[in-house]
Parts: C-alpha cells; structure tokens; sequence
C-alpha cells in the first residue's frame, strides 16, 4: 500500500514538462520564521520580476490531500519532512519561480541541500517582536497555540537562525512595507555572483 507521503512526488505532466531544459536562472527559495514574510513577500516579489510564485506548504496539502496538521497527526514529522523533500525537490527541478518554504524546510539537512544545489536560499529574517506583532494578527499558527507565543517564537529562533544564516542571501524582513523588502532581495540577488 502506498503512504501519504510516496503520493508527494511529481505527477506524469509534472515529470515530463522537468525533463525538457530549464529556462532561466535558479529557483529563488525563501526561508525564515513563521511571520517573516515568505508569502506575502514571495508573492510580491513574484510580481515584480515576473516569475510564478509557488508555496511549498500548499503543494503539499493539494498532493495530500491533507492540510499540514493533519498530515503530521496521521503520519508523524519524519513522513512529513520526506514528503516536504519530494516536493521541493519536484518544484527545484521545474523553472524558476519564487518559492516559499515552511518554516521546518531548510532546518533538514537533505532539504538544505537540494536548496544549495538547486535554487537560490533568501533568508528573512526579522526580530522577535516583529515576528511576534505578525503571527498574533491571526489564528492561523497551530504551533502558537502549544503554548506562550513569545517563548515559543524565542525558542525558534535560538535554534533555527543558526542555521537559517546558511542561506545564500540575508534580507531583514521589517516593520516597513514588503516592497522594500522585495527590493532588498532583488539588490541583493544582483550583487549575488
């Protein structure tokens, strides 16, 4: 029988439209906190350079059928990150867009490396209160709701930046409006070498 998580591989249109040459440059992979902005600033930056943009958690739910929470309450984080794998890996493979990550993503070392190899990390990162005034506007962040928020968010950041400083680009995500924040990226995409 086949898991939730084999179903997460690339669909047959999906598979032969990755075997042909993939047209323009890397794959732009944001990464950060929940609240940093990858959506919203992804979805922006999309626009402004005229690539697709994609979300790997919504991949996700569509190839599960699942949403994220009831994909890790039915099969656990490990079937869940493998599956995150194969998605990411699926959409790396295809042309270049703009894509946001779940916050786990680019905390697995296999998935880092897909990312290093294949497109082009953009940490965003913003400070604990920011983050904090971003992820209280709605109910929508199930990991807030295990407890304090500040120190769920605190404890986050002691063990992911670290390791989100990996990223190929740092961009501060702050309190000013997500074109700014598009427009650091950009820069900082064309200093990139």
């Amino acid at each position: 029988m086949t898991s939730e998580s084999d179903t997460l591989g690339p669909t047959r249109e999906e598979q032969k439209s990755s075997e042909s040459p993939r047209k323009g440059g890397r794959t732009i992979v944001l990464v950060g906190l929940m609240g940093a902005g990858k959506s919203s600033v992804g979805k922006r930056l999309a626009k402004t350079m005229g690539l697709p943009f994609r979300d790997a958690d919504h991949e996700i739910e569509t190839a599960s059928n699942l949403t994220i929470q009831e994909f890790f309450d039915q099969h656990g984080e490990a079937a869940f990150r493998k599956g995150e794998r194969k998605v990411i890996s699926r959409l790396l493979a295809g042309p270049q867009h703009i894509l946001a990550t779940g916050g786990g993503a680019f905390m697995d070392p296999e998935t880092r490396k897909l990312i290093r190899e294949n497109g082009r990390s953009v940490w965003l990162h913003a400070d604990l209160d920011i983050l904090l005034k971003r992820c209280l506007k709605r109910d929508t962040r199930p990991l807030l709701k295990t407890g304090e928020p500040r120190k769920i968010l605190e404890d986050l950041i002691a063990v992911r930046y670290p390791v989100y400083s990996e990223a190929d680009i740092t961009v501060e995500s702050g309190d000013g409006p997500h074109e700014i924040v598009v427009k650091k990226i950009i820069d900082a995409l064309s200093d990139f070498s």
